[in-house]
């Protein structure tokens, strides 16, 4: 199933959307900044090239510095 993404302008308009959803019977999840990172960061780790290899010298010395 397809979904649709929210941004709200502020809290006022997040809390009526929310309880419009709720009043629809529609499923909804409020996401705070660190989970729409997190998935953000998961959708980037799933399109990256994983062929594409580093020695392990030059991750030591990117740690290194």
């Amino acid at each position: 199933m397809s979904s649709i993404v929210i941004n709200p302008k502020n809290e006022k308009e997040l809390r009526f959307v929310a309880e419009l959803l709720k009043k629809l019977g529609v499923a909804s999840k409020v996401l705070s900044d660190e989970e729409q990172e997190d998935l953000g960061l998961g959708l980037l780790m799933k399109d990256v090239d994983r062929s594409d290899l580093t020695s392990e010298d030059d991750v030591l010395g990117k740690l290194a510095s």
